[in-house]
């Protein structure tokens, strides 16, 4: 036995930022697979086992981690860190010409007060996750309280720095405007970075197929604001994508939102700054 801290991560930006801060003095595991959709993800009778038994466990909190809240009363003396309590969460969007805008029954006034659980995909928040996770780790580990410290803000320092460049990049633009023929799953992202998006469902919709009005509302968009690419999300089939792009002669390309990541990124060493790095890249290729 290794000795080591064993640390239990839902997803990819907990996975990183957990292992980024710990350097080698713990065990880090991510229990999403490696391209598993997270929005339906349910732990297997190992993963609760797994859970019981590790000193921290990370997660982000939200509707996709419902289950969460069940495992851990069975197991009230696991030390955890919810990523949404490190930060200010905004309200999931329906903005125009999503599918639903406008469609207000009662289910949809039920889900008014959700908030969109994505909140690494603003790089600032990314940052404060960062360190704050360094802070929690003193406390939990004393010994290597220092050291933590140093971790979290070596990492933090690397955000901050790309966040930066995020926004040299919006400064110039003359116009901010994004279409994604996807799910938005950025909202904190377009918030930071004051970006008009349209899209064709909120950031955690479980549809694929939006309507007709749908499809053209974004088609006339790209048309009539000569934008150049319609954007989709990792592990999109972007068809939605293609079908709106096709449409209205532009092109396409992927956002990754780095809410978990391929086998081949993962074995790769991604981390949320190079994944973060290759949108920034993407969007100074796309958008400029």
């Amino acid at each position: 036995i290794s000795g080591k801290l064993k640390v239990i991560a839902t997803i990819f930006p907990a996975y990183d930022f957990a292992r980024q801060v710990f350097g080698d003095t713990a065990d880090v595991k991510m229990l999403l697979k490696p391209g598993q959709e997270s929005h339906s993800y349910d732990p297997s009778a190992k993963d609760i086992v797994e859970i019981s038994g590790c000193d921290l466990f990370v997660y982000n909190g939200g509707e996709s981690d419902q289950w969460v809240e069940s495992v851990l009363k069975s197991a009230p003396e696991v030390e955890t860190f919810r990523m949404t309590d490190a930060v200010s969460l905004l309200d999931e969007e329906v903005t125009e010409g999503m599918q639903n805008a406008g469609e207000h029954d009662h289910d949809e006034e039920e889900h008014k007060d959700e908030y969109d659980e994505h909140v690494w995909t603003s790089p600032a928040n990314a940052a404060v996750l960062t360190r704050r996770f360094g802070e929690e780790l003193a406390a939990l580990d004393s010994a290597n309280a220092e050291q933590y410290r140093a971790n979290a803000e070596a990492y933090a320092a690397q955000i901050d720095a790309l966040d930066q460049e995020f926004h040299d990049f919006f400064d110039a633009l003359p116009d901010r405007t994004i279409v994604f023929g996807d799910r938005f799953p950025l909202r904190y992202f377009a918030e930071e970075f004051h970006l008009n998006y349209y899209a064709a469902f909120p950031g955690c919709s479980t549809q694929t197929e939006p309507s007709a009005a749908t499809i053209a509302f974004l088609t006339d968009k790209v048309k009539s604001e000569h934008i150049s690419t319609v954007w989709y999300i990792e592990f999109s089939n972007h068809l939605v994508a293609d079908a709106i792009a096709e449409a209205a002669g532009a092109g396409t390309a992927m956002f990754h939102s780095c809410h978990n990541v391929s086998p081949e990124e993962l074995a790769g060493g991604e981390t949320y700054v190079t994944l973060m790095e290759g949108n920034l890249e993407r969007l100074r290729e796309r958008m400029t």
